[in-house]
């Protein structure tokens, strides 16, 4: 059975959700599924914003032919190529053989790679800023490469001033029902999932956000409808400023996160000794992180969210403890910057913690490290106390800079 939800007069949703997923890319935890979003306008031509996944693909179809009600699909707009949005293309090219298939050189290329077959003489190739008119409705098309492949485009309704955003403004999680970000509280756990696929799925390409909001802020914008997650029919100039911050490297939370790697809880022990201590400097929202524990999705999230990090780690084999070498190597794939950064390091024999921590630190744009380190002889002693203290006066200090 059909289930379709009318946006506006002229377009519909025709995507759905999955909640059997347990992995997104088989990488990421999705407790709550994933949605798969598709558009459809129905004006004099009708248009397809985008496929979707196989595996809502029986429901995807009963949708298109609900709305188009008899119809023909004259054009299918694809905005992304990655597999979850273009695994239908072949399907619905097969199903309606009179569409045109709007897209850019780079899209086209990988079209006919992906599905073995030439869908060149079925092609609109569209350069950036090209329009197309089909009926009361105008497009234009807004090049967004590397948001977060090459051939990204989103594409901007100038009538209903809707832009069909590809993955950008997109998050983890099913749409219950509700589709619009108006009719869901936002304010809780939606962020924090939006911010977690932004820092994983989009996180490296900061300056390529950058870009596409700086072409964005030209145009008035009442909705934008993504590929993931809701649909934003308010909030817009908020979600636009959280992009802001995060292409920017910069934290949402003036606070401070503690990732920690803990074999037998010495390590663990001192790190919940620095929260102390940092808690009785009035230092608010503290988060502290097993490295072996938290899936490393939530760890990238939270570093995209906080301003200093602690990083706890013991000596491993005479390297790093294999968690926290692969959090710090996460953090190099994915650009992060601007960060203050205290050292806690553990070790009875041989300790190179520390050491190793820097050197994956050191390729980070804008690291500051706080000079004060705690080092750890298998459990911290009563005596340390005082670089405790110290070491949470310093990450005060990094607070206020």
């Amino acid at each position: 059975m059909e289930c379709v939800t009318k946006i506006n007069e002229n377009l519909y949703y025709v995507g759905g959700s999955e909640r059997k997923i347990h992995l997104f890319e088989n990488m990421f935890p999705v407790p709550n599924g994933v949605s798969y979003n598709s558009y459809l306008l129905v004006d004099e031509k009708t248009v397809l914003f985008d496929t979707v996944d196989w595996s809502i693909g029986d429901l995807f179809l009963e949708n298109i032919e609900f709305v188009l009600n008899g119809r023909p699909l004259d054009y299918l707009i694809v905005n992304h190529m990655e597999l979850d949005h273009s695994k239908m293309v072949k399907v619905i090219l097969e199903k309606y053989p009179t569409t045109k298939v709007v897209l850019n050189q780079k899209a086209l290329a990988m079209l006919n790679a992906f599905v073995h077959s030439d869908y060149t003489s079925r092609a609109i190739i569209v350069n950036e800023f090209d329009t197309l008119k089909v009926g009361e409705h105008e497009f234009t098309f807004v090049f967004a490469p590397m948001v977060h492949w090459p051939e990204v485009m989103m594409t901007y309704d100038k009538k209903d001033k809707i832009l069909f955003s590809a993955d950008a403004f997109g998050s983890f999680g099913s749409l219950d029902g509700n589709i619009f970000s108006s009719d869901i509280d936002i304010d809780s756990e939606y962020y924090s999932e939006m911010r977690r696929y932004y820092a994983n799925i989009v996180g490296k390409f900061g300056q390529a956000v950058t870009n596409v909001l700086n072409k964005a802020k030209d145009l008035e914008i009442k909705m934008i409808c993504p590929l993931h997650g809701a649909i934003w029919n308010d909030k817009i100039d908020i979600i636009l400023r959280k992009y802001k911050t995060w292409s920017s490297y910069l934290p949402e939370d003036n606070t401070v996160s503690i990732y920690y790697a803990s074999m037998y809880g010495n390590t663990e022990n001192a790190c919940y000794a620095l929260a102390n201590a940092l808690a009785k400097r009035n230092i608010k929202n503290i988060k502290m992180f097993d490295v072996s524990k938290t899936d490393i999705s939530y760890l990238i999230s939270d570093v995209f969210r906080t301003k200093t990090i602690v990083i706890a780690s013991p000596t491993y084999n005479g390297g790093l403890y294999p968690k926290m070498e692969n959090f710090l190597t996460d953090l190099n794939a994915l650009n992060v910057q601007n960060k203050h950064v205290a050292i806690i390091e553990n070790g009875t024999w041989a300790i190179t913690a520390s050491k190793l921590i820097k050197k994956h630190l050191e390729p980070l744009k804008n690291i500051t490290l706080i000079n004060k380190e705690l080092r750890i002889s298998s459990n911290l002693c009563n005596n340390q106390k005082l670089i405790i203290d110290e070491m949470a006066d310093e990450i005060g200090k990094s607070l206020e800079a």
